[in-house]
């Protein structure tokens, strides 16, 4: 019945003239079953995203206790007010929350997909389209993420990184299990750092995600990072991307870590590069637990998080003098104004950054 017609017309999920024993329910479950195939169908969505997006208009239907049908502005500006003051929800959670049941309304009452024949048919009224630019937050900036998340100073930066490689010694004087795994930590947490990476990206490397740089052969196998499985674009597909080594210490410690520490925890024929005790590929939970220990145990701000590594790699880089669209492309941002977030540059730069450009001045250059 529903050949050659395009996904989520009502005819291919509702049988025409039947009336259902509930009803309204029914005709809610078509309209679900009509967006996610409209979703996952001709625009190619990630199966995570259309089912939040799903989940997100399940649960406003239970909020409001109506049907699309039925819904309003005013319900919709209820709901809103209680995700923000009662449930106290980041802006950026609103704001997809606000895109989902936009995008559901925008399916049901298009015309192509005939649910407003339907309803009106079936319940004498039709939805309506409830989100509108006075009731919705506006996209005005990029960062919409926690103020207090910011990138370690270096010497912060150090004191994480020796508690680590102390953890292996006190681990291995001791005689107590897990020194490999202790060193396994120790290493991530550097690469994480040394390459940039977020921790999702960082724990799913593979040995063979290390190329040459035939630019720089001191750095051995270890001159270019793979990342396989970069962020991804809403509904989009891991994007990849290819991260050049500039540190050479880090390379030193992946190497070593390669050829003598995971040979005694690698699982069969795998090729991945962390393991966890019970021989699986390392969670991003895991790197997280183990970073918060430590930090809490240096007693460091505990606002940051194994993410923060990857800001202090963009601060340092800018510190260090890259260029800023090298560093974008390290980092895998399609903006410059993405990057720039992540760049909190110290006091000390700021003034060598301002003393430069006074200098360009030629009052200020003859008073020097």
């Amino acid at each position: 019945m529903g050949v050659g017609h395009p996904f989520g017309l009502s005819a291919v999920h509702l049988v025409e003239g039947v009336a259902f024993i509930k009803e309204d329910s029914s005709v809610f479950e078509a309209m679900l079953d009509g967006w996610h195939a409209q979703q996952s169908g001709g625009r190619r969505l990630q199966k995570k995203t259309v089912e939040d997006r799903l989940l997100m208009v399940r649960r406003f239907q239970a909020h409001s206790g109506v049907w699309p049908w039925e819904w309003t502005a005013a319900v919709f500006d209820e709901w809103m007010t209680d995700l923000v003051s009662i449930r106290k929800l980041t802006a950026a959670t609103i704001r997809g929350y606000q895109i989902a049941i936009r995008q559901f309304c925008d399916f049901i009452c298009s015309p192509h997909y005939g649910w407003v024949q339907q309803c009106e048919e079936r319940f004498g009224t039709h939805p309506v389209q409830i989100c509108h630019e006075w009731n919705t937050r506006p996209h005005v900036q990029e960062y919409e993420g926690d103020p207090h998340r910011r990138p370690l100073t270096r010497p912060e930066l150090q004191l994480l990184f020796d508690r680590a490689d102390e953890e292996v010694q006190l681990r291995l004087s001791a005689g107590r299990k897990g020194a490999a795994a202790a060193y396994r930590d120790a290493t991530l947490l550097k690469v994480v750092y040394a390459w940039g990476l977020r921790a999702n990206e960082a724990v799913r490397l593979d040995v063979t995600d290390m190329y040459r740089n035939p630019k720089v052969s001191a750095f051995g196998d270890y001159g270019f990072v793979r990342i396989r499985y970069g962020k991804a674009s809403r509904g989009s597909p891991p994007k990849p991307r290819t991260v050049t080594t500039v540190m050479p210490w880090a390379v030193d410690s992946l190497r070593d870590y390669v050829e003598n520490v995971l040979p005694l925890m690698r699982a069969g024929s795998s090729t991945a590069m962390w393991f966890s005790e019970r021989s699986g590929r390392l969670s991003a939970r895991s790197l997280s637990d183990r970073f918060a220990l430590y930090r809490d145990e240096l007693g460091l701000d505990r606002q940051l998080s194994p993410h923060c590594l990857r800001h202090s790699y963009a601060t340092h880089l800018t510190e260090d003098g890259h260029d800023p669209l090298f560093i974008q492309r390290q980092l895998g941002h399609a903006y410059q104004s993405t990057t720039g977030i992540y760049t909190h540059v110290s006091e000390d730069f700021a003034n060598h950054i301002l003393n430069e450009a006074l200098t360009k001045i030629p009052t200020f250059a003859t008073l020097k």
